[in-house]
């Protein structure tokens, strides 16, 4: 980031490429658009690019990016909640279109169908679990578990006390736990 700074083009590709798909990741589990996610990301880099100058190496570029994603997806849900959008999708026909080579390969891995739907289920109860999440409760969860950031980066990207992160991260634990306890007892 110094050298992006410094107005080096090549150094502000490089943190583009190390952390963009990271910064969309994040921002799809916050916004549950793939599309709007991708749109919010290149609004937080060009943030980034932007605010190049008043850049201070003090805490971790990891954390001043998360720290404007932060920013940038909170401003998002607050528009989104402001309005209402409507998604016209076409349904599919119910063919198969995937390469007949992708099925067998799929069959010889040992996959079999029941188990591929029991753990996309999990993967959906699990996503519509921490979506349920108040904005608050998964930012700091997604921060935590899935950008592995310790309770004082959180508590400096979303400008709170670690005391604060760690009592937050505990009620997401256990309204995440009540959500899919009865799930998981099934």
């Amino acid at each position: 980031m110094l050298l992006v700074r410094d107005d080096d083009a090549a150094a502000f590709e490089d943190l583009m490429n190390r952390y963009q798909n990271r910064v969309v990741s994040l921002m799809v589990h916050l916004v549950g658009h793939r599309d709007m996610a991708e749109d919010l990301a290149q609004e937080v880099f060009l943030r980034v690019y932007r605010a190049r100058g008043r850049y201070v190496p003090g805490a971790k570029f990891s954390t001043w990016l998360y720290t404007i994603a932060h920013n940038v997806a909170s401003n998002a849900l607050r528009g989104l909640s402001r309005r209402r959008e409507v998604n016209l999708v076409n349904r599919e026909s119910g063919e198969f279109t995937g390469n007949p080579m992708d099925a067998k390969a799929l069959a010889a891995s040992g996959l079999m169908p029941t188990r591929q739907l029991d753990k996309a289920e999990l993967q959906d109860v699990v996503k519509l679990a921490i979506a349920a999440l108040n904005e608050r409760q998964r930012i700091a969860v997604l921060l935590n578990k899935f950008e592995h950031l310790s309770y004082e980066e959180i508590a400096e990207v979303m400008q709170l006390s670690p005391s604060a992160v760690k009592s937050l991260l505990s009620r997401a634990r256990s309204n995440l736990r009540d959500v899919l306890d009865p799930y998981l007892q099934q």
